[in-house]
């Protein structure tokens, strides 16, 4: 949004426009024009703020400093000082229009990153296929999904065998292989063959209409902090509309000053010590934050959440998709009683053919022997859940799961040692036949990410436990904690137990945040103090956290913390800086050392200098 698109900066710089003139009226002793001038912009500037006050009191009973301003406005005029009373309406407009940008600036960045499924779907009626949008789907449409696209909506396959990149949903590397009667999910990736689905979920349960409602929640929410100062404004208002009318009479019985004066001294201290910086102290300072964080790729439900992230006390997470790459990768490869280079070359060949994420990984690892020209096959098939067989100059092919080559490989193969002990560390074997003979196998892994050991590093370094609660092994769980330095583990978990885990946490008084990606993970969001979905997550996962990385980034997390303490020492200062100046404008004008114009410019200057104080935390880390 361009800045002068916003109405309230329109009638800021309007206002200011008009005081020039009145200036310059004045300068050729044109009064009565300059007066007029100072008038139009006090209808300028004020109105907006004069009906919110008003309204707020009216409607809400609750008085709020835009009361304070007005008066004090109109109290300057009444003794004559029209210029006084104008600049302070001027100086109020403009911090109110720096907030509203701050506002506008969140929700620009977080609307911009709500762009996360598919926005139309081909569905299937009478015969014909239609584009529609996602949102025109209904429950019980059908719908008809190509290789390589995302699913639009929750739905059940009802034709057509196919495997689906599940990754965004439950965190796990590995396609899941879905037969008719199952259920598809909203956002995954069909690797293998074009199929039918039936629509069974509407488009506001899906993962992007928990996201939008997220954000509309992050809009809405408060702080701590802000609702402490919203809720003092109305108290403190009440306070300063009585302290000033017995202010001004004590000057002017006690101190002796005249009428005007005492008056005079009354709309400074009308003004000063309104608490404009105050109550501006924390809000455009979360906003900016907000917006920071949505441009990373961190989405809050509200400022509360990432205030709470800086008083984590420990933090749990998850490994697969999370410590984890999730992209596996070939770490051992194994050939017996054949040619190595052969075997690789020929494995190349049959997995360039295959969707399947696991033949990626050993297309990436054979790509250095494949041959200059391609093998031509007699026959090639993809046995979906299972491998791939193939036959070539009287040869036949086969790899895939161990069982699948050979249920009895235990006993039939002199690798099984070797094989078992890569299966223990929580390894993927795929195994190689030629003409029925186990020839080797791949050990595949997911690797684990190269911002894992920085981001626990920082975790650790800042006195915070990390934990690892995985599903894996015990020898597995305990190598990657190790590998990563992690302080606690647990292993073989199911998700009742990071639940139950994470609960007795935070009922010892722990501020633990959970990390997650999936359903699985649900139950232990919800129970942490803060709850960090990973991914592009579930809906489940989404409604029970308080936070979505919408990028599967685990050093987001870190940038989330960091920019959690810098909001909060910005905020303290802002509070600490706005009843100083509060307190230094009061002591001044009871010793008559400024006058209004300096008053208005100290106490409005406090306010702006507090509002961008906060919008420093729109810049990157």
């Amino acid at each position: 949004m361009n800045i002068l698109e916003q109405k309230q900066i329109r009638y800021t710089i309007t206002c200011g426009t008009l005081i020039i003139l009145g200036l310059a009226a004045s300068f050729h002793g044109l009064n009565i024009v300059s007066v007029i001038c100072y008038l139009t912009a006090f209808l300028v500037g004020g109105f907006h703020s004069a009906v919110e006050g008003i309204q707020e009191t009216l409607q809400e009973q609750h008085l709020n400093v835009d009361l304070l301003m007005v008066l004090a406005a109109i109290g300057a005029s009444i003794i004559g000082y029209w210029l006084e009373g104008a600049l302070l309406i001027f100086i109020f407009s403009l911090s109110g229009a720096l907030e509203e940008y701050a506002m506008a600036k969140s929700e620009k960045s977080m609307t911009e990153l709500l762009n996360l499924q598919p926005k139309t779907a081909t569905r299937i009626r009478d015969g014909h296929y239609e584009t529609v949008d996602v949102e025109d789907l209904a429950i019980n449409d059908v719908i008809f999904i190509k290789k390589g696209e995302a699913v639009p909506m929750d739905a059940i396959l009802t034709e057509g065998e196919s495997l689906f990149d599940e990754s965004m949903i439950n965190g796990e590397p590995l396609p899941a292989n879905k037969k008719v009667g199952e259920e598809i999910f909203a956002g995954s990736i069909n690797l293998h063959q074009s199929c039918t689905a039936t629509v069974h979920k509407n488009a506001d349960e899906t993962v992007m209409a928990s996201i939008i409602r997220l954000v509309e929640e992050a809009q809405e929410q408060e702080t701590k902090t802000s609702s402490f100062l919203n809720k003092i404004e109305d108290q403190y208002v009440k306070f300063v509309l009585v302290f000033v009318p017995l202010a001004i009479a004590f000057f002017y019985f006690g101190f002796q000053w005249s009428w005007q004066e005492s008056f005079y001294r009354g709309m400074i201290l009308l003004t000063v010590m309104s608490p404009c910086a105050l109550v501006a102290s924390a809000s455009p300072a979360i906003l900016a934050s907000l917006s920071n964080a949505a441009k990373q790729g961190i989405l809050l439900k509200g400022g509360e959440a990432l205030e709470q992230l800086s008083s984590i006390e420990s933090i749990v997470l998850d490994k697969t998709g999370t410590l984890t790459k999730g992209k596996p990768t070939v770490q051992k490869a194994v050939i017996v009683n054949e040619n190595e280079e052969e075997v690789h070359a020929m494995m190349y060949e049959m997995e360039i053919r295959s969707t399947h994420p696991l033949g990626k990984s050993i297309t990436a690892y054979t790509q250095a022997y494949k041959n200059s020209d391609a093998i031509s096959f007699d026959s090639f098939e993809e046995v979906i859940g299972n491998g791939l067989v193939a036959t070539t100059q009287g040869s036949t092919w086969k790899i895939g799961k161990l069982a699948w080559i050979d249920e009895d490989w235990k006993q039939h193969t002199a690798l099984a040692s070797d094989i078992e002990k890569h299966l223990e560390q929580g390894e993927i074997v795929l195994a190689i036949e030629k003409n029925g003979q186990f020839i080797g196998f791949y050990a595949i892994t997911d690797e684990i990410k190269e911002s894992s050991q920085s981001v626990l590093h920082y975790f650790n370094k800042e006195n915070i436990q990390t934990i690892m609660m995985t599903g894996d092994s015990e020898s597995t769980a305990e190598a990657v904690a190790k590998h990563l330095e992690i302080s606690d583990y647990q292993a073989n978990c199911l998700p009742e137990d990071k639940a139950t885990y994470v609960k007795n946490l935070a009922d010892k008084g722990v501020s633990v945040a959970m990390v997650g990606d999936g359903i699985n993970d649900a139950p232990a969001l919800a129970n942490a103090t803060v709850g960090i979905a990973i991914g592009e997550g579930t809906a489940l996962a989404i409604e029970a956290s308080d936070i979505v990385l919408l990028k599967n980034n685990l050093s987001l997390i870190k940038y989330g913390h960091e920019l959690s303490k810098k909001m909060k020492r910005i905020i303290l200062q802002n509070i600490v800086f706005s009843l100083s100046v509060i307190t230094i404008l009061i002591l001044a004008n009871v010793f008559q050392f400024i006058n209004l114009p300096l008053g208005v410019i100290g106490h409005e200057g406090s306010t702006i200098l507090v509002i961008l104080n906060g919008l420093r935390l729109l810049k990157k880390l």
